[in-house]
């Protein structure tokens, strides 16, 4: 997990804005637009990408290798991704929204240090994706089952 993350003491407001603007204000975008369309649908699901690094029960472990993540920015938008899957899915009853932890996967965000394929990574986001009407929502979840929040 390291590379190019900035510390919390040099993180600035405009980095982590940057961010936020993908993580965040993206998601909300996305999903606004096309509420309409999931509206319309017998059986509407909406997955969010979210890490375990969005856990605060997972960031204060000790022992954890999420414990000694350094950075701010990352870990504050994707605990923001899981307030706001909790909140759409609360106010959407006849959505299944849930937000789910692909797990370390090798991918250019990590440089490719992550222990995981793509296609193991993508596993969780697929399932969910597919679940019916009477499946979990505001859940925040891994291949593994639930997250702590």
């Amino acid at each position: 997990m390291g590379g190019g993350v900035v510390g919390a003491a040099d993180e600035t407001a405009d980095q982590m804005r940057t961010l936020f603007e993908t993580n965040v204000f993206g998601l909300v975008r996305v999903t606004h637009a096309f509420l309409p369309l999931l509206q319309r649908s017998a059986a509407p699901v909406v997955v969010n990408l979210s890490s375990g690094l969005g856990s605060l029960a997972a960031v204060t472990a000790p022992g954890l290798p999420t414990f000694g993540y350094p950075g701010i920015a990352y870990p504050a938008s994707k605990t923001a991704v899981n307030m706001i899957t909790v909140q759409y899915a609360k106010a959407l009853p006849n959505m299944r929204v849930n937000a789910v932890e692909p797990g370390y996967t090798k991918t250019d965000l990590n440089a490719n240090t992550g222990i995981q394929t793509v296609e193991e990574g993508a596993e969780i986001i697929v399932r969910m994706a597919q679940i019916g009407p009477d499946g979990q929502t505001g859940g925040y979840l891994s291949a593994h089952g639930p997250i702590p929040w």
